[in-house]
């Protein structure tokens, strides 16, 4: 456990960007429009070192949406939700204002709502943003008309006083009372990054607050809900997972607005970034160019993918799962070897199913093979289908080893890696899943030229 700290205030003030700052990398979207963050999106941060000694300590930090916000899909109830399940988990409060639009109506409120809500156990530190150089300090000091005490300077555009805000928060949170032993500095171990990724509306958020067992995510049946791609740490039968809800991936030229590119480029890197992708698909729609765009992404990166075929309960009259399955290899190609794992989000039917066919995945991709049984597969493999070569030249083959894990990843050293074409390399592949224990993970295959290879050495 690591003490959470909550960023809370009006729409517009910075709050996402403030993550993003102490974060040091792009969690939140950040855009001028207000109401971009709707649910809570929480990283953990390193607060570094003092210059006194003080070890680093960690702390996870949890972006809210802008309390006030009259949300344009009226998700303003859902919104107000999420910030008040974030005060209730919080060990410290950061309240934010923006120093230079000075204090609004609205600002009042949030204090007020503060000062009602917060226990006597829970710190609120008092965050004048916007303060970009020394020249503007003094216009932070109109926060004190709040009541909460001095304000905290910061610019979360360019850092000025970073350090200060570091202190304030050191300062402000008992590191044992929250559960830290002496001199820890390790962050929480995030598990397997599950990726949950799919079409807008398939039920992504819902599955993601099934397995969490809570209201994580905001869910509605309007497209678009989800905007930002939220890391949720879970625990199922002692086991940690890290369940990465994303928006909803649309069709390229349907992305009018920044909203929507960096919501779907965030989703695309949250594949990049699982350990195993769960690739939500929504039984009562066919399927479509979005689910083949989301294809190429999982295979481009070699990612262990669940199919996670959800709703099922509403669609399993019409067609059964084999029906279903055979449809999907047919309509979608690449993924023949990726289990299928048939679910309905809001009955919390085959959830567990799908998580523990991750673990089963993840540990797939991460066998190592010997480089002697390697050998011997291959040399099967070879005897009983050759690469075929237009200049007479006998293909050979001169050894395989295995160079990687997640993905595993196998390399051949051959005479001439122009003899092993495209429809040989897919031979060899389901061969290897006949024959290896990747039965049901990619494998990332290298073919090299062994004089190449001698030269280099």
């Amino acid at each position: 456990m690591i003490p959470q700290v909550a960023i809370i205030g009006r729409p517009n003030v910075g709050k996402s960007s403030l993550l993003n700052l102490l974060a040091n990398r792009r969690v939140s979207i950040v855009d001028p429009t207000a109401g971009v963050t709707r649910d809570r999106v929480s990283t953990s941060v390193e607060l570094p070192a003092t210059e006194s000694g003080g070890a680093s300590r960690h702390i996870e930090l949890v972006d809210t949406g802008g309390y006030g916000i009259d949300d344009s899909m009226n998700l303003t109830a859902d919104i107000e939700r999420q910030i008040a399940s974030a005060l209730d988990q919080a060990h410290l409060i950061l309240f934010i204002i923006d120093a230079q639009t000075g204090i609004t109506p609205l600002d009042h409120q949030t204090a007020e709502l503060l000062r009602s809500h917060v226990r006597p156990d829970q710190p609120i530190v008092l965050v004048a943003n916007k303060v970009d150089n020394s020249a503007m300090e003094n216009d932070a000091y109109d926060a004190l008309t709040l009541g909460m005490g001095d304000p905290v300077m910061i610019s979360a555009t360019n850092g000025h006083r970073k350090a200060d805000l570091y202190g304030a928060i050191r300062d402000h949170i008992d590191f044992d009372a929250a559960g830290m032993a002496p001199g820890g500095t390790g962050g929480p171990d995030p598990g397997i990054l599950l990726a949950i990724v799919g079409k807008r509306n398939a039920g992504k958020s819902t599955l993601v607050n099934a397995l969490a067992g809570d209201q994580r995510v905001i869910v509605s049946e309007q497209a678009g809900t989800t905007r930002d791609s939220v890391d949720v740490r879970i625990e199922i039968d002692g086991h940690t997972f890290t369940a990465i809800d994303t928006a909803g991936v649309r069709r390229r030229k349907s992305i009018k607005e920044d909203i929507d590119f960096y919501s779907h480029h965030r989703a695309l890197r949250s594949v990049r970034r699982a350990d195993v992708v769960l690739f939500v698909i929504d039984a009562t729609v066919p399927v479509g160019q979005v689910d083949r765009q989301l294809i190429g992404e999982i295979l481009r990166h070699h990612k262990p993918t669940v199919v996670v075929v959800n709703k099922w309960d509403l669609a399993e009259e019409d067609s059964t799962q084999e029906q279903f399955m055979a449809y999907f290899d047919d309509a979608l190609k690449g993924l023949s070897f990726a289990p299928f794992v048939f679910a309905s989000a809001t009955e919390d039917q085959g959830l567990r199913d799908a998580v523990g066919m991750a673990m089963n995945l993840y540990q797939q991709a991460g066998h190592r093979v010997s480089t002697g049984e390697l050998n011997r597969t291959v040399e099967q493999i070879i005897t009983e289908r050759a690469p075929s070569s237009k200049s007479g030249r006998r293909p050979r083959v001169y050894y395989v080893t295995q160079l990687a894990v997640h993905p595993p990843t196998v390399a051949l050293f051959v005479n001439n890696p122009s003899y092993f074409d495209n429809n040989y390399q897919r031979f060899l592949l389901n061969r290897f899943r006949d024959l290896l224990p990747f039965s049901e993970v990619p494998i990332r295959l290298l073919i090299r030229d062994h004089r190449r290879e001698q030269e280099a050495n």
